[in-house]
């Protein structure tokens, strides 16, 4: 059945190129109705106690996300008129400011207090204005630009959903430049690599319809996260573009022994199914393992980057044999030196000195395993943005004006009495880093009669059985000190309440610190244990997939232990994406190498003949698929406003790098080295291969014989 497929794929390439851009137009409008997902905080479990507290702020108080409005050397009247105006705009269900509470004819030092401070700072005021949808949802976002359009110069507005619309818009100006860069460096190493000039463009085109497809199909999820938006295309051409190689280099093989080229391609495609179902699986059980995080993000990415893998080998089995036969002549004509350096050389160096290697890998693993594990993370999005966004501008102006970095929502029963909650606010404003507390209690403790509290104001604090405390808190989100202070106001609620809880942006980041800590372990077990099971059929061994898993986690290691070293914090996500993808897409290097030598071992070579011959063979196609990797990656790292996104990418094209000089300078040695152990332990490693026996890898090109031109009679029939 395959043979027939691919027989009539080669006849028919200029109707299957027609298909598969035809295609490409219901993806573009799939990618364009997928919606996009910035509150990386709306992923964190929904059993926690911050995730449910979340839930009772939008039903029953109506208050889903909260903004505070900074206005600078501004008369009374015109805040009162702005706060009025902003009450108006779609999506905002209450804005709140010292007007609504004692009106605005009173004079500033005649206010409460504890009033006067929470909305006063020398010539600056704040309001606190509140919307009916999530904070990152399509009305509030739109809420924001119509707030942004009503206020002056001298106005800022703070908030997590500020910050959320601000790295939306950085990511819209910059997502055409991620990927250009990514695919100008790619082919220039492409050009390098692979002995056409043409070629690569080829490749290329091959993987964007690829990634077209994916993207359009994710309309299907409903939404993605930005972090998925940013990264996927990057990665799925960093992973998948061994599979396009490994077609061409299977073409050029097959090219000598056909008359026709296109049945020499009929002969690629079935060879390229068959290794690329194999290979790929491997890379596909680093990107499930990520969809076993309890941060849903991981499903988010996992299954996007899972069909990405799927898509790309199917498109390389049924789209790129098409291209490479309407642009073979070109291919051919435009043919160069490759210059990828030989390391024949230092394999033997290494070969020769392969138990000091050993050794020196071994004790890589003790500092490179703590340095690791040292590493310090950080987690708020606002970090990374640049200084000059406007939302950051504002969260610097609510610190330094109002002591607020950060704002906790306190919900509990609403039946307790005036001495409990007076307890509970004393001992909440005598927490170190606590700026001010506002609660419906505390408005009356000013001595206003109740009666004469305006029903926006009560009907915010006050809703279906509970009530709403707001605290501010000089503390910066997601750091130690703001995750003792949250304990310490749950001791304290619990004590009045036991069912009490605390939201908010700071509640929410250490249920999302909580949370990864113990994703990271998960997806590290999850992933190098599914690489372990695959690479262990394939050989039939299990000494064999300990030393590969083995040499790659220790590129993992190393990866994140430099950054220790440097001093640097790691975005928390950087661990759990890296130990899926650098193992899951270079672990193909190791089995690479490691099938030559088992082949080499079994025409009857000697071990030490056997890995040299397997490393020469293996270094280019190595260091071709790395190079794409690193490039792609670190392209981005450079041009990414949002320091996430380009913590991540760092990180990747670091552990690209990492993974092949561990591949291709001590993993030959640690291979050659065990050798006798794996022959005692591994079924059939000696014996002749079964014909079933799946290719992981693109074998190197071969340099001889260089392939005649496409016939014009062959070329005719190949356009038709």
């Amino acid at each position: 059945m395959l043979d027939k497929i691919a027989h009539w794929l080669t006849r028919k390439p200029s109707l299957v190129m027609t298909v598969a851009v035809l295609l490409m137009i219901p993806s573009a409008l799939g990618y364009i109705a997928t919606r996009v997902n910035y509150d990386i905080l709306s992923y964190i479990p929904a059993d926690l106690p911050a995730s449910q507290g979340e839930k009772l702020l939008e039903e029953p108080f109506h208050m889903a996300a909260t903004n505070m409005l900074i206005v600078e050397g501004m008369p009374a009247g015109y805040a009162n008129q702005l706060v009025n105006d902003i009450k108006k705009v779609d999506g905002v269900s209450n804005a709140l400011w010292v007007s609504n509470l004692v009106g605005v004819q009173i004079p500033t030092e005649m206010i409460p207090a504890n009033f006067r401070d929470m909305f006063f700072s020398g010539e600056a005021t704040m309001m606190i204005i509140q919307y009916s949808h999530a904070g990152a949802s399509d009305e509030t976002i739109r809420a924001i630009d119509a707030i942004r359009a009503l206020c002056s110069e001298k106005c800022f507005l703070a908030g997590f959903s500020v910050v959320v619309k601000d790295t939306q818009d950085l990511m819209n100006n910059e997502l055409v430049l991620f990927v250009a860069v990514a695919v100008a460096l790619a082919l220039v190493v492409m050009t390098l690599c692979l002995e056409s000039t043409v070629l690569p463009f080829v490749l290329i085109m091959s993987i964007g319809i690829a990634v077209v497809y994916n993207m359009g199909t994710n309309v299907f999820l409903g939404e993605i996260s930005f972090i998925t938006k940013a990264i996927a295309a990057v990665l799925q051409l960093g992973v998948t573009v061994d599979y396009c190689i490994f077609l061409y280099h299977r073409y050029v093989a097959e090219r000598p022994l056909h008359p026709d080229p296109r049945d020499a391609m009929a002969k690629a495609i079935v060879a390229a199914f068959k290794s690329l179902s194999g290979s790929s699986l491997t890379t596909i059980a680093g990107f499930l393992a990520l969809c076993f995080m309890k941060m849903k993000l991981g499903m988010d990415l996992g299954v996007v980057m899972v069909k990405g893998v799927i898509l790309g080998v199917t498109t390389v089995v049924l789209v790129l044999p098409s291209m490479l036969l309407l642009f073979d002549q070109r291919i051919e004509k435009h043919r160069h030196r490759v210059l990828i350096p030989k390391l024949n050389h230092s394999n033997a160096f290494v070969i020769r000195h392969r138990v000091g290697m050993a050794v020196f890998m071994a004790l890589l693993a003790a500092p490179a395993i703590y340095c690791s594990n040292h590493a310090e993370f950080f987690y708020t999005v606002d970090t990374t943005l640049p200084p000059d966004t406007p939302s950051i501008v504002a969260n610097d102006k609510m610190k330094t004006a109002f002591d607020m970095a950060s704002s906790h929502f306190i919900v509990l029963r609403d039946d307790l009495s005036g001495t409990e909650m007076g307890e509970i606010e004393a001992a909440l404003e005598a927490l170190p880093g606590i700026s001010s507390v506002v609660s419906y209690h505390k408005i009356l403790g000013t001595g206003i009669p109740e009666f004469f509290i305006p029903a926006a104001v009560s009907e915010m604090l006050k809703q279906g059985g509970y009530q709403l405390m707001m605290v501010n808190s000089s503390l910066k989100s997601a750091t130690t000190e703001t995750a003792e202070q949250l304990q310490a106001m749950d001791e304290i609620l619990h004590r009045y309440d036991p069912n009490a809880m605390v939201t908010g942006e700071g509640a929410m980041y250490q249920g999302l610190i909580e949370t990864s800590l113990v994703d990271i372990q998960v997806t590290n077990i999850l992933s190098a244990v599914a690489i372990f099971v695959i690479v262990a059929l394939t050989f039939q061994s299990l000494t064999i997939p300990a030393v590969l898993v083995a040499a790659i986690e220790l590129a993992i290691f190393i990866n994140q232990g430099i950054s220790y070293l440097k001093g640097t914090e790691i975005f928390f996500l950087s661990p759990i994406i890296i130990s899926s993808i650098q193992l899951g897409a270079t672990v193909d290097y190791a089995i690479l190498m490691t099938s030559r030598f088992q082949e080499e071992l079994q025409a009857g070579k000697d071990r030490k003949e056997a890995i040299r011959i397997a490393a020469d063979s293996s270094d280019p196609s190595i260091i071709t698929s790395a190079l794409v990797l690193f490039a792609a990656t670190l392209g981005v790292s450079f041009i990414a406003s949002i320091g996430m996104i380009g913590a991540i990418c760092t990180m990747l094209a670091r552990g690209a790098v990492i993974s092949a000089l561990i591949c291709l300078f001590l993993l030959p040695a640690v291979l050659c080295l065990f050798e006798p152990v794996f022959n005692k332990t591994t079924r059939n490693w000696r014996k002749a291969p079964s014909p079933a026996a799946p290719q992981t890898m693109p074998p190197a090109p071969p340099p001889e014989p260089v392939p005649e031109p496409l016939p014009e009679t062959a070329a005719a029939g190949a356009a038709e």
